[in-house]
C-alpha cells in the first residue's frame, strides 16, 4: 500500500479516537480525553512557568494555590523570561506548563490551553495563554482569575464540568458570566480519579522533538482538527496528529459575543 496513503489514514484514525473519546466523555467525569502526566509516584511535582507581566502575577498565584490543594499533586510556580518576544509565542517547556499573557489581537479567543501529548495518553508539556487584547479591559479581577484557573486546570488534564454555560460554582465551567475565580471539590475528586494509576516512566521533564520552537505555536492555521465544539459555540477543541502517537490538543475559550456571532462556524478561519 503507498505510504503516503497509509500515513494519511493513521492520522484520521488518530484523529477520529480523539473526537469519539472526548464526545463521549460525560459531564459528570471531566476529564480532557484521558490525558495525564505520566509518573511513578503521588503525590508528584508539576511545575508551572511563570512568563506573565506582573499585573498577572497575582492571579497566577492564586490559580497555583488553589490548585496545589489536591492531593495527587503537588503544584509550584518557577520563575521565567517574561520578555514580550517569549510572552506572544509561550513556547512550551519541556515537562512543565508554561503560563503566558498577552496581546493576542481580536481574534475572537480569551484564553487557549495547549498540550503535547506522547504515546496516546501521555501530557508532556503544556501553555496557558490569557488574550490581553480583550481581558485588559472590560473584565473583572474575578473573570480574570477564573480564565487563569480554568486554562491552567486544562494543563493537568481536566476538562470542563459542563459545556451548556451552567454555573456549577468552578472555574472548570464556563458560565457566561464567568464568575467562579476557583475549582470546587469534584475537580479535586476528578483529579484524584484520573491521578488513581501510576506509571512506569515519567513525562515531567520529557519533550517531543521535531516541533519549531521558534515559530509561533499558537497560529490558527496550525490547530489542526476541530474534533469538538460545544453548542453554544463558546468552547472549541482542536487536535494535530504529528505522528507515533505523538499529538497536541488546543482547548480554546471564546468571547461570548465572537461565539455568538459565528454560531457553527470553523474559529480558525472565521472571525
Amino acid at each position: 500500500m503507498n505510504r503516503r496513503f497509509t500515513s494519511g489514514v493513521a492520522s484520521l484514525v488518530m484523529v477520529a479516537l480523539i473526537t469519539l473519546s472526548l464526545s463521549q466523555m460525560a459531564l459528570a467525569e471531566h476529564a480532557w480525553g484521558n490525558y495525564h502526566w505520566a509518573r511513578t509516584a503521588n503525590p508528584f511535582t508539576v511545575k508551572v512557568v511563570d512568563s506573565n507581566t506582573s499585573d498577572w502575577n497575582s492571579f497566577l498565584g492564586a490559580a497555583v494555590s488553589d490548585w496545589d490543594s489536591s492531593r495527587v499533586m503537588n503544584v509550584v510556580t518557577e520563575a521565567g523570561d517574561d520578555a514580550q518576544r517569549i510572552r506572544k509565542r509561550c513556547p512550551m517547556v519541556a515537562g512543565k506548563i508554561r503560563s503566558c499573557n498577552a496581546t493576542y489581537g481580536y481574534n475572537g479567543w480569551l484564553g487557549l490551553a495547549s498540550i503535547n501529548i506522547s504515546g496516546g495518553v501521555h501530557i508532556t508539556q503544556a501553555t496557558s495563554k490569557m488574550n490581553d487584547s480583550y481581558l485588559a479591559s472590560g473584565y473583572s479581577a474575578t473573570n480574570k482569575q477564573h480564565v487563569m484557573c480554568q486554562e491552567i486546570g486544562h494543563g493537568f488534564g481536566l476538562g470542563h464540568q459542563d459545556e451548556s454555560g451552567a454555573d456549577l460554582g468552578t472555574c472548570m465551567d464556563y458560565s457566561n458570566d464567568l464568575g467562579n475565580p476557583d475549582p470546587n471539590a469534584h475537580d479535586f475528586a476528578q483529579l484524584e480519579t484520573i491521578y488513581t494509576h501510576l506509571d512506569s516512566t515519567t513525562t515531567l521533564g520529557f519533550a517531543i522533538t521535531g516541533l519549531n520552537p521558534f515559530d509561533d505555536p499558537d497560529a490558527k492555521y496550525k490547530w489542526g482538527a476541530l474534533v469538538r465544539q460545544s453548542a453554544n459555540g463558546r468552547v472549541s477543541t482542536y487536535v494535530v496528529d504529528h505522528g507515533s502517537g505523538n499529538f497536541t490538543v488546543r482547548h480554546v475559550l471564546w468571547t461570548e459575543e465572537f461565539a455568538e456571532r459565528c454560531q457553527g462556524c470553523d474559529h480558525r478561519f472565521d472571525h
